[in-house]
């Protein structure tokens, strides 16, 4: 984890990006000594939702599941699974 206080982003701009570039993690941006901010890579960023939107479809199916609502077959599963896969990886481009 990377904590730079709030001016830093005003004076080194460019270091703060590059930083979020080469690390891949979001640096915490500090104000008056309090979390205030946090900037992340672009990229980093769209992985982290699509992260994020999987992970709630499949809380959703498991709800569903213990709900007792009938599930998929393995061909419709496998077709889910590579689709989010595809998802993942076309936002790690």
């Amino acid at each position: 984890m990377h904590i730079k206080p709030s001016a830093a982003i005003r004076k080194n701009y460019n270091e703060i990006s590059e930083l979020c570039k080469r690390s891949g993690e979001p640096v915490y941006l500090t104000k008056n000594g309090e979390g205030d901010l946090v900037v992340m890579d672009i990229e980093a960023f769209v992985r982290r939702e699509s992260m994020l939107r999987l992970r709630e479809s499949l809380v959703a199916a498991e709800e569903s599941r213990l709900s007792g609502k009938t599930g998929y077959s393995i061909d419709e599963v496998s077709d889910m699974m590579k689709a989010a896969v595809r998802e993942a990886l076309d936002g790690r481009r």
